[in-house]
């Protein structure tokens, strides 16, 4: 299982890098090697504005449909639309392809969610 050090990852394995005021979100490898092969993504609004833990994505794999969470409470400026049409490349390059670019947040929330350690101990609790 592959984690980047430098980003901010939550519970339900999405993670976030933060550049300047922009945040990048994405799903982790942990979560792409549990779902199996993605077939659809429904991406979110641009300009819609999500409070923390709100549902913003929703993948669709051969395995089921999961729900995507914002890990923080902000507002979608841009979307990763080739996923639309190759969904598999987050299976392919889980920390490379995000899923929406997000402004509008708050950096004190941040500190809810883990460090590359944290989460890998995290993930390791699960097993």
């Amino acid at each position: 299982m592959k984690i980047v050090k430098g980003l901010y990852y939550s519970k339900d394995h999405e993670w976030i890098k933060i550049e300047g005021d922009r945040g990048y979100i994405g799903i982790t490898d942990y979560a792409q090697e549990a779902m199996g092969d993605i077939v659809f993504i429904e991406l979110p609004d641009v300009d819609e504005s999500f409070a923390a833990e709100d549902n913003f994505a929703v993948i669709e794999s051969v395995k089921a449909a999961a729900d995507i969470y914002l890990p923080i409470g902000a507002t979608v400026v841009e979307v990763n639309s080739k996923l639309e049409d190759e969904p598999e490349l987050l299976n392919k390059a889980p920390f490379d392809e995000h899923i929406a670019i997000i402004e509008g947040f708050e950096t004190d929330e941040l500190e809810t969610l883990m460090d590359a350690d944290a989460y890998e101990a995290y993930c390791n609790s699960l097993e």
